[in-house]
C-alpha cells in the first residue's frame, strides 16, 4: 500500500516584532525562549527569511536544529542568497541571466549553511526565488537549467513570478529535472502569476503571499499584505 502524503504547514521566517504577544505569548518572551522553539509546537516547517540576504552561519543552523530537535518532522526551507536570483541593481533594470552577478564565494558560504542543515536531515528545500522581471527567455531559461545543475544535491524548489513560466514546456523541464514547481498565491497584477497547483517532482510547494493589493508594494507595511 503506497503511503499518505505527508502535508506540512509553517510560516516565511520566525522573527517578528509584531508577533510578540500574539502569537508568542508574555511567558515565551519572559523566558526568553527561543521563537524557533515555540513555533516547532505548533508547524513542521519554517522557511529561512534570512538566507536570501545573508548566507546562513553553519554554527548559527546548528543552533536551530537543535532548538527543534523535540518535533521528528521538522524541517526548514532555505532561501538561496538573492545574488542567485536577483540583480544589484533590481530597481534599476529588470532581472535577467545578463544582469545576475554570483560570484564563487556566493556559492561556497551558501552551501556550508546548506549542508549544515542537510547533513543533520533537516533541509526540506531550496527556494530559488525570482522577482517577477526574470521572464521565460531562451537566456534565462540556460541560466535557470545552469542554476539547477549548480545545487542538484538538494532538495530545489523554484519560484517565478512571470506568468511567461505557467507553460507545458516549463512544466515538463521541471519534470526532467526533478525540481518542484512553487505555487504562489499573490495579487495577480500585470503579468504577475497567477494561482496554479502544479506538481512537478515529489515534492509540492505553495506560498501564501497575500492578496492585499494595496500594500504589495509598500515595503513599510509588508506584514499588512
Amino acid at each position: 500500500m503506497q503511503a499518505a502524503p505527508q502535508v506540512r504547514i509553517g510560516t516565511a521566517g520566525w522573527s517578528y516584532k509584531d508577533w510578540n504577544y500574539v502569537f508568542y505569548p508574555p511567558e515565551v518572551l519572559r523566558k526568553k525562549i527561543h521563537p524557533l522553539e515555540y513555533l516547532a509546537h505548533f508547524f513542521d516547517v519554517v522557511e529561512i527569511n534570512t538566507s536570501f540576504y545573508g548566507h546562513i552561519r553553519p554554527e548559527l543552523a546548528k543552533i536551530w536544529v537543535r532548538k527543534t530537535a523535540f518535533n521528528p518532522n521538522f524541517v526548514f526551507t532555505a532561501k538561496l542568497h538573492r545574488s542567485f536570483t536577483h540583480s544589484p541593481l533590481a530597481i534599476m533594470e529588470p532581472t535577467s541571466a545578463a544582469s545576475i552577478r554570483p560570484n564563487d564565494e556566493d556559492e561556497a558560504k551558501a552551501r556550508e549553511g546548506l549542508d549544515a542543515l542537510a547533513s543533520e536531515g533537516k533541509l526540506g528545500a531550496l527556494l530559488i526565488q525570482f522577482p517577477v522581471s526574470f521572464k521565460n527567455t531562451s537566456l534565462n531559461r540556460e541560466y535557470l537549467e545552469r542554476l539547477l545543475r549548480q545545487f542538484i544535491e538538494y532538495p530545489r524548489v523554484v519560484e517565478v513570478r512571470h506568468d511567461s513560466w505557467d507553460n507545458p514546456d516549463t512544466l515538463a523541464s521541471f519534470v526532467r529535472n526533478g525540481v518542484a514547481f512553487c505555487n504562489i498565491d499573490q495579487p495577480t497584477l500585470g503579468r504577475s502569476l497567477a494561482p496554479t497547483e502544479h506538481v512537478t517532482s515529489s515534492l509540492g510547494y505553495v506560498r501564501l503571499h497575500g492578496r492585499n493589493y494595496k500594500e504589495w508594494f509598500n515595503s513599510d507595511d509588508r506584514n499588512d499584505r
